[in-house]
């Protein structure tokens, strides 16, 4: 039996996002790609937040915290963008510039598959770091299984507090919608 297309009667459209757009979810949940399909749709300047916190053509080493924050910072201050990434470091900062809010929140399973599928066959893929390459790593499968649930009950708490027009994409399935009714492109 074919699943039933999910339906958001009250879920804004995304021009009701505004100019400056947070997405957040959990690792591997497609919030790069999604940031990217917005970003293409409306015009609006991309920033991957993995891009920022970490070291072009390494394997994943972070910046210094203090780089990372300085960057961040002089990213919310844009006049418009999309941006994807947790950190919660700088969350505050980041949420209190956003004029709209999404939260993906798919499966872990989900989120294990897909960072199994980038790290093996996506060499072009959305958000990636520049000159790195993906390779499968204990800390990022044990990241997914293991702290992202504990994250994805905060962030759905969070989710109730923000006052921003927001979004929700509970499922794989309200996510697909998403991309339909908005007519958003992946590629």
């Amino acid at each position: 039996m074919p699943s039933a297309v999910p339906q958001f009667p009250s879920m804004p459209i995304l021009n009701d996002l505004g100019p400056r757009i947070c997405i957040l979810g959990p690792s591997n949940s497609g919030k790069s790609t999604l940031a990217d399909a917005i970003a293409r749709k409306r015009g609006l300047p991309v920033i991957h937040l993995d891009q920022l916190f970490h070291i072009p053509y390494s394997d994943w080493v972070p910046r210094p915290a203090q780089e990372f924050r300085q960057l961040h910072d002089e990213a919310i201050m844009q006049e418009q963008w999309v941006m994807d990434g947790n950190y919660t470091s700088t969350l505050a900062q980041r949420l209190s510039r956003a004029t709209g809010f999404i939260l993906l929140d798919v499966p872990t399973s989900t989120s294990l598959w897909r960072y199994l599928r980038r790290t093996w066959f996506e060499r072009n893929r959305r958000g990636r770091l520049a000159g790195g390459r993906d390779t499968v790593k204990w800390q990022m499968l044990h990241h997914i299984a293991v702290v992202t649930p504990r994250n994805r009950r905060r962030y759905g708490d969070l989710y109730e507090r923000v006052s921003l027009p927001k979004i929700r994409l509970a499922t794989t399935n309200d996510l697909n919608h998403f991309y339909d009714v908005e007519q958003l492109s992946r590629h």
